[in-house]
């Protein structure tokens, strides 16, 4: 329908309010407690506008339009109603801006700024009371707060909580919590509240968003804190709904291991998540592993595959990184050849983690999967040289040869008979062979390949087992779960210690030194700088020592790459080319050890970079998870705050310390739907619109003229 608007002729949608019709034809009018996904209230009088026919003023915020209507959003009568507004929600606001954490970024200065006021000098009725630090999330500044009740509306209207209300405390009007506490009162921690509000009243407490990252990124830490970047709430809200394969599908999107990750994925996620900040992160990785354990396949049919490019790529090594570049290679038409020099595929999935960790069979499968197109795997293949592919006819070539060779430190004793190399150490047991352990074992080293060799050695037959490394235990790079677990078995930790010496006896070993450390740090060429404790030699007797201090590619400069720090190939950050035109790399043998998540994601964005390089587009996305309309209205919940993290269920540390049999078996599925009702739905609140401006509306010749 037809209405006019200061004088302007526009088209408007019969449902549309004036508010509405007016700011989508980029014409403001003030507003505050109107928010486009909350129900109109009119209580703030900001948008009070003349109607042609009509005596006074009225609330354009809930005015509907009609054909024929005739709006002033100018008249003086309006523009006085609005001051007269803005003064009276000042005699409540602190006047002092630039003190407030949302200096800048807060709607009432904004609009006070753009209105002005009558000139006036009311009484202070300011609201004198502490801010309220109850919520782990949020911090609440009721003296800051103008009743404009968008936070009330937004629980109750948005989600269906109702934890805020208004009451009268002291004879004054105030937002409060519905309950004697958050628990009781059923607060959900979804933030809406917080989206909505206009002032610096509710706001994101310190730490709990992450700063210069997008709006998006920062709302939904899960995502942002996942290399891959996978759609974290949406799978666990597929899996709460019972839709398992939907669940497995949107992880399947982005890494094609997904129940692999399952079992072993550093899961960086949790440490991003939210619920860290109320009692602990939701236990994401077990999520995933359940769902992608019933996973039926019936993703395949939205899966992309190009047509064939008659273009060839080599992709030397099988591992995470090197068969996820040869699955989206293939996807996208070229004629794949994977090079890998041992036996199976999988890199360190298969070969440097222990199968009561990672059993085979998943391993298989996937790999199966993933190769199961056009994608062709030569074993027992070693490559020496990624340069003599391209002259043997390859168009394009990509290494992801991992970190295969082990770091042994030049201390005295390190060719002793019984010393291992971690990743030799690893690789023979998985491999089936056997290493000669004695009884007494010291793995030296404090990360996750460190706890592997310390677990296995135990496996093997080993009576005694220790770890020595030279972090303290809050520093150490294995994860909290594997030390807990490591230590159930009776494998003793000594931490903050440094490697003297190993001690020998007819060529073998018997025994290590160690001292203690008070702190320690690393200078610009990476060695250690270590202040040491005076007379605290110990030593412990063995008769095998593990190293697993690190790892690095197992490559010389005859393979033809420029080479950097710790053996790693070099490559251009952007285009993830190495030295050499149309040789590129990714994965561990650039970055150094990470992860398996890690070697996916930056393989992905390395094929991407490869097609374009071959002449394609190099968009590798796929949607094979419908699309998911969530419901925002979540409910109220009853001491939500207080749901304990689910454990997973793990073999007793008796019945699994002999045996290479799997030890974690995840989530049942009672499990999987009781952790995933933990998860915050962080999601929802970046659906909400974004707070919006007077400048986000008006033209910029408009803004010009307003600016003099």
């Amino acid at each position: 329908m037809k209405m006019i608007i200061d004088g302007k002729e526009i088209i408007a949608d019969e449902n549309q309010t004036i508010l509405e019709a007016a700011l989508a034809n980029k014409i403001y009018i003030p507003h505050l407690c109107y928010h486009e996904n909350l129900n109109h209230s009119g209580g703030c009088r900001l948008c009070v506008v003349e109607q042609e026919g009509v005596g006074g003023v009225v609330t354009s915020c809930s005015t509907k339009v009609a054909e024929g209507m005739v709006i002033h959003t100018k008249s003086d009568l309006a523009e006085k109603v609005r001051k007269l507004s803005v003064d009276l929600m000042f005699k409540t606001h602190p006047s002092e801006c630039t003190g407030c954490p949302k200096y800048g970024k807060c709607q009432l200065m904004s609009i006070s700024q753009y209105i002005g006021d009558t000139g006036r000098s009311l009484r202070d009725l300011k609201i004198r009371i502490g801010a309220d630090e109850s919520n782990p999330l949020i911090h609440h500044e009721m003296y800051r707060c103008i009743l404009c009740g968008r936070c009330v509306r937004a629980c109750d209207e948005m989600r269906g909580v109702g934890a805020l209300k208004y009451d009268k405390v002291n004879g004054r009007l105030q937002v409060v919590v519905n309950g004697s506490s958050l628990s009781e009162a059923g607060c959900r921690f979804c933030g809406a509240c917080v989206e909505v509000c206009p002032t610096g009243s509710i706001r994101d407490k310190v730490g709990v968003i992450k700063e210069g990252v997008s709006r998006e990124k920062a709302l939904v830490p899960c995502i942002d804190g996942c290399p891959a970047n996978i759609n974290i709430p949406k799978y666990v809200r597929y899996l709460r709904e019972g839709k398992y394969t939907e669940a497995a599908a949107t992880v399947r999107e982005k890494a094609p291991f997904p129940e692999a990750l399952g079992y072993i994925c550093t899961h960086d996620c949790e440490l991003a998540c939210r619920r860290n900040h109320i009692n602990g992160a939701v236990s994401i990785r077990n999520i995933k592993r359940y769902a992608a354990s019933q996973d039926d396949g019936s993703w395949k049919v939205h899966s992309f595959q190009k047509p064939e490019t008659g273009k060839k790529a080599a992709v030397v090594g099988a591992g995470p990184a090197g068969l996820t570049a040869a699955y989206y290679l293939s996807k996208l038409g070229h004629e794949v050849v994977v090079f890998e020099k041992l036996p199976q595929a999988g890199g360190q999935m298969a070969y440097g983690i222990p199968s009561y960790r990672l059993p085979r069979e998943v391993i298989q499968k996937e790999v199966a999967e993933v190769t199961s197109g056009r994608v062709k795997v030569e074993y027992n293949s070693p490559v020496t040289s990624a340069k003599d592919l391209l002259e043997q006819g390859y168009d394009a070539v990509f290494v992801a040869i991992g970190t295969h060779e082990g770091l042994r430190l030049p201390l005295e004793g390190n060719d002793l008979k019984g010393v291992y190399i971690n990743t030799e150490f690893l690789r023979e047991i998985n491999l089936g062979n056997h290493p000669e352990i004695g009884e007494r074992v010291v793995v030296l080293g404090g990360g996750n390949v460190a706890v592997d060799c310390a677990g296995s050695a135990l496996r093997l037959g080993a009576k005694e087992v220790h770890m020595v490394c030279l972090e303290a235990e809050d520093s150490m790079r294995a994860s909290e779960e594997e030390v807990a677990w490591t230590k159930e078995e009776g494998i003793q930790i000594h931490n903050s210690k440094n490697f003297e010496r190993i001690v020998g006896e007819d060529g073998k070993v018997a025994g290590f030194e160690m001292t203690s450390v008070k702190s320690f740090y690393f200078d610009e060429t990476g060695k250690a700088v270590l202040d040491k404790v005076p007379d605290s030699l110990e030593t412990i007797d063995a008769d095998t020592i593990i190293f697993a201090i690190g790892q690095r590619p197992a490559v010389t400069e005859e393979f033809g790459l420029k080479l950097g720090r710790g053996n790693r190939i070099e490559v251009d950050e952007k285009t993830t080319q190495t030295s050499i035109p149309g040789i590129f790399a990714a994965g561990d043998a650039v970055t150094g050890t990470a992860s398996v998540i890690k070697a996916i994601a930056a393989a992905r964005k390395a094929v991407s970079q490869m097609d374009i390089y071959l002449g394609g587009d190099g968009y590798i996305e796929e949607q094979l998870a419908s699309v998911q309309e969530p419901e925002g209205r979540i409910g109220n919940w009853k001491h939500y705050a207080e749901l304990e993290r689910t454990e997973p269920n793990v073999a007793s540390a008796e019945s699994r310390c002999h045996n290479f049999d799997l030890m974690d078996f995840g989530f049942d599925a009672d499990k999987a739907h009781c952790e995933a009702d933990r998860c915050l739905q962080c999601d929802l609140r970046a659906r909400i619109a974004p707070q919006r401006f007077w400048n986000d509306y008006i033209p910029t010749e408009s803004k010009e003229v307003q600016n003099g």
